[in-house]
């Protein structure tokens, strides 16, 4: 057998290895988990923090949205910082009647950056606030999120993400590509985490974050994906993140490849940073403490080598497809199964499996989702250049900002 072959089958056992698991927790996203007893009826008060960089055109709606919120208005404030701007989104949010910090500091540059010094600065009022909130400047605020977020508190859970849906879904393939990613994030890998006990993974807006735990162990969470390097220090000190899938925040997707790509190459440099930076932290503790917990992280973290991997399965079966005369052989998960009819049947139900998952998610799937669902795919071939690169350039630090203009406003969003 050529050395393809052997290469190829430690890919593939790999990409079965991850793929499989995460199959099997899918299967648990299925059924509602047992509602607890609430610990407390309190209603708790709330310090909305908005890390914001150049965001005149869409931070108004936010506030709108939160202003509007069915929660007690002396229960919660609004604090945007006002990240090295160029813009008037000072001048907006505080005529939305927000408390905005400016911030100023061309070294240390980033949203994680800026959440640490927001923070300090929140604290250092002296406001006895129970829990942070934070949102991104382009989203919209479903009415009932700090409602849904006060009945988590009160059954105990101290790290909540809420559920995020777009607030542009169909206006260009790119946005309907993540769109149909989230749909499926949240479905297959939040709620099922939620009903197994397991730690959901943080979004980076629309959660919510007990604020003695964040005095206690600090945020200290300043890469590229600071969200997914809290969750790894939050699992590293015995704390996971629950899901709540009512509390509902509105994301804004970039319209285009362009702009798509770029966002995505930050995310997965700080997904391949985050990686090699916890990969052996969380493997000590699952061993010395017998956790799931860090074990099931892990899985998570190394999404990119996968993709990765599986991007080099489909080069070589291009490859193999070019020279059929044996000098790219490689070994096919076929094997695996007893016969052709068990490896068709396992194709058919894989291609399946997804769109299902759209409709029961979102009770819809039409002709016109079949189509977008053929351009997802296309979407899922970019993300191998992404995450080579990704790995690539994992030192590289670098922050970029996506640029948000789509406007629309709560009441348009309620309408639609």
């Amino acid at each position: 057998m050529p050395i393809s072959f052997y290469f190829c089958l430690l890919l593939q056992l790999f990409g079965v290895l991850v793929g499989g698991y995460f199959f099997i927790i899918s299967l648990f996203a299925y059924f509602e988990k047992k509602k607890k007893r609430p610990h407390t009826n309190k209603n708790h008060t709330f310090a909305i923090v908005i890390p914001a960089h150049n965001e005149e055109r869409v931070i108004g709606h936010l506030i709108e949205s939160l202003n509007s919120q069915n929660y007690p208005k002396n229960l919660y404030e609004v604090f945007v910082i006002a990240d090295n701007c160029s813009d008037n989104t000072y001048e907006v949010a505080k005529s939305m009647g927000a408390a905005v910090f400016e911030r100023k500091n061309n070294f240390a540059r980033g949203k994680g950056y800026a959440l640490e010094w927001g923070f300090n600065k929140i604290f250092e009022l002296g406001k006895n606030f129970d829990a942070v909130v934070v949102f991104d400047a382009d989203n919209i605020v479903d009415l009932n999120f700090l409602k849904v977020a006060n009945e988590h508190l009160n059954l105990g859970e101290e790290v909540i993400q809420g559920y995020i849906e777009s607030k542009n879904p169909f206006d260009t393939w790119i946005t309907s590509s993540y769109t149909i990613s989230f749909w499926i994030t949240n479905r297959l890998f939040q709620n099922s985490r939620y009903n197994l006990n397991l730690s959901c993974q943080l979004c980076g807006t629309g959660f919510v974050v007990a604020a003695d735990l964040l005095k206690k162990i600090g945020w200290k969470a300043t890469c590229l994906t600071e969200d997914m390097e809290f969750t790894m220090r939050l699992a590293l000190n015995n704390y996971k993140v629950s899901w709540a899938k009512d509390a509902v925040v509105y994301d804004e997707k970039p319209l285009t490849l362009i702009s798509s790509w770029h966002q995505r190459i930050r995310w997965m440099k700080g997904h391949a940073d985050v990686l090699f930076r916890f990969f052996k932290p969380l493997m000590k503790k699952a061993i010395s403490d017998r956790d799931f917990i860090p074990v099931d992280c892990i899985m998570y973290l190394v999404t990119p080598i996968r993709i990765i991997a599986n991007g080099i399965i489909l080069v070589f079966a291009l490859l193999q497809s070019f020279f059929p005369s044996g000098e790219f052989e490689l070994f096919s998960i076929a094997y695996l199964f007893p016969s052709p009819v068990f490896y068709n049947l396992f194709v058919v139900l894989w291609f399946i499996y997804i769109p299902a998952v759209i409709f029961i998610e979102k009770n819809c799937f039409n002709i016109k989702m079949f189509y977008r669902y053929i351009q997802y795919g296309i979407y899922n071939l970019t993300w191998v250049p992404i995450a080579v690169w990704g790995v690539i350039k994992k030192g590289d630090r670098t922050w970029s900002h996506t640029i948000h203009n789509r406007t629309i406003s709560i009441k348009e969003l309620e309408k639609a």
